[in-house]
């Protein structure tokens, strides 16, 4: 098995090989790149490695750029000091994402992910980057929070003790199926992209709901729909236009039916 390492800091690649060589001795390593433009040439002119090892900040901009400038059909492992760039990174062919000072532990799940890829049946490279995504999907929503309590509180929360997300009073709340109502640390779109769409849907601009909220559902003008929460009692949000044939098939779910009425 091959791989590139995109990588500007020289002790980076010093101490990353060094693990490599510790966890899987034989491992290839195919080249090192330190840039965006020498990366790009790189897979231009030499055949796919089997996976990438990939800084994010390199010395000529965002290693997403990259993404941008070339195809790449082989899976990735994100490398980088920062935590932000998690929700991005799942958007391409990562299967992922270690902070560094990278350990053992971390790295050797990573390889665990590429050895499971490569015992699956050959497939189209759209097919392979699907998969790739869907093993991705795993790591990539949150299960659980840490929100703000009385005082210097940090109080934790668990994505499926919640009914759902809104914006009230200028802020994102959290009600959960106890009717507790809690502060996020997070706007409505950043919650949108870390939570698991099987159990939560955006319905509108105010509203995230899991479909444990949903008591029943009226069929409103203009063919919205306009749901009855479970709480509090009398609760309704509107199913944005745009989105009601989406919304029937996630509330649903693949393996149900539903009414197109």
């Amino acid at each position: 098995m091959k791989t590139l390492i995109v990588e500007d800091e020289k002790a980076a690649v010093r101490n990353l090989i060094a693990l490599l060589s510790e966890i899987s001795p034989r491992l290839e390593i195919a080249g090192v790149t330190d840039s965006i433009l020498g990366t790009v040439e790189w897979l231009s002119t030499n055949s796919s490695p089997d996976f990438l090892f990939m800084d994010i900040h390199l010395a000529d901009g965002s290693a997403f750029e990259i993404f941008e400038r070339t195809t790449i059909r082989c899976p990735v492992i994100f490398t980088t000091a920062y935590d932000e760039y998690a929700i991005k990174a799942f958007k391409v062919n990562s299967i992922d994402y270690l902070l560094k000072p990278i350990n053992e532990n971390d790295m050797r799940r990573a390889l665990a992910k590429l050895e499971l890829l490569r015992n699956i049946p050959q497939r189209h490279d759209d097919d392979f980057l699907q998969m790739i995504k869907s093993m991705s999907q795993r790591d990539r929503y949150t299960a659980h929070f840490l929100v703000p309590g009385k005082g210097s509180k940090l109080l934790p929360l668990s994505a499926e003790s919640v009914s759902y997300f809104c914006i009230a009073g200028g802020e994102t709340k959290a009600l959960t199926n106890d009717g507790e109502w809690y502060i996020m640390p997070h706007t409505l779109d950043e919650l949108s992209e870390i939570v698991d769409p099987v159990s939560f849907f955006r319905v509108n601009r105010q509203y995230l709901i899991s479909r444990e909220a949903i008591y029943d559902i009226d069929l409103w003008f203009q063919s919205r729909l306009s749901i009855n929460l479970k709480i509090p009692k009398g609760e309704k949000t509107v199913v944005s236009k745009a989105r009601v044939k989406e919304f029937k098939k996630w509330f649903a779910g693949k393996n149900m039916l539903y009414n197109d009425f």
